[in-house]
């Protein structure tokens, strides 16, 4: 080997980055996941097992008693009668009854959007899209108005139809239709004298069913979770979904509202164990969908 090569390959290791360098930065991301995210996690799931006194006083990640579990759940169970197992079932219906009327609005106009040519497509098709960018804040004074106007506050309504607009959803259906369902396979059905309708209820949508597992599950999160309108159209508590009664517990705790919070048996043990009931649907949705999940993430990634 010449002096030359010997010179090119020393150079070479000298400027060869260092390996140590990606470990540290993956290092560092799990260190602050395991920081902000799951010690945080792992006190929610473990505060209803002590006290009040003993959240405070105790390791933060040490365990209580399975007795006071029990304890936490009696209380919060009798908080105004019974009104968290209201609030959940209020949050069933809310979400359920927005996400039928959801999947009956989006998938089909998704389909409309991605396989028809009409005048306004284009312009409809722009609407969709900067209406899911906004901020969904942006759009809560309109909507009460517009409720208001067809004296729909207070009622089922003034939540469902509200939850039920998902242009996200629409915008998801109209990739999927435009990307992955075979246009020949469309063509010999209408030669085969198929109608529109036949076309979609047939052979699109049997065809989409991941996609719109995928919608539905976005949905139904989304809807579960909805605090904002919920708050400002229903006033009566035994109309709240779960989001807007854990704010009124919240309110109902001592140690965040010394006044409100007095001679109730609502403490922090009792908030973390309903926050806990409160996410566990949404959870086993996802634990149970996961297949349709993933499904639904790859339909449209592979083109005809």
């Amino acid at each position: 080997m010449t002096q030359t090569a010997l010179f090119l390959t020393a150079v070479r290791r000298r400027i060869r980055p260092s390996r140590t360098l990606p470990f540290l930065v993956v290092g560092l991301l799990l260190a602050l996941l395991l920081l902000f995210f799951v010690l945080p996690v792992i006190w929610l799931l473990l505060a209803p097992s002590k006290t009040a006194g003993e959240v405070v006083r105790d390791n933060p990640l040490s365990f209580g008693s399975l007795h006071q579990i029990g304890t936490a759940w009696r209380h919060l169970f009798a908080f105004q009668d019974g009104a968290m197992l209201t609030w959940l079932r209020n949050s069933a219906v809310y979400s359920g009854g927005s996400l039928i009327l959801t999947l009956a609005v989006s998938v089909p106009a998704g389909y409309a959007l991605a396989l028809t040519r009409f005048r306004g497509r284009k312009t409809l098709l722009v609407i969709t899209l900067v209406t899911m960018i906004m901020p969904q804040a942006t759009l809560v004074l309109p909507i009460f108005l517009e409720l208001n106007r067809f004296h729909l506050i207070g009622t089922i309504w003034s939540v469902i139809l509200p939850f039920s607009f998902y242009p996200f959803g629409v915008y998801l259906v109209y990739i999927y239709f435009g990307s992955s369902l075979p246009r020949d396979l469309l063509s010999a059905a209408r030669i085969d004298g198929c109608t529109e309708w036949q076309l979609f209820s047939r052979i699109a949508l049997p065809l989409a069913k991941p996609v719109v597992g995928l919608v539905a599950f976005f949905s139904f999160v989304g809807n579960w979770n909805n605090f904002f309108l919920p708050y400002l159209v229903l006033p009566n508590s035994e109309q709240f979904p779960v989001q807007v009664g854990l704010n009124q517990l919240l309110t109902s705790t001592p140690s965040f509202n010394p006044v409100a919070g007095a001679g109730l048996n609502v403490t922090i043990p009792e908030l973390a164990l309903a926050v806990i009931i409160a996410i566990l649907p949404v959870l086993v949705l996802f634990v149970f969908s996961q297949r349709t999940l993933v499904s639904g993430m790859l339909a449209g990634a592979s083109k005809e």
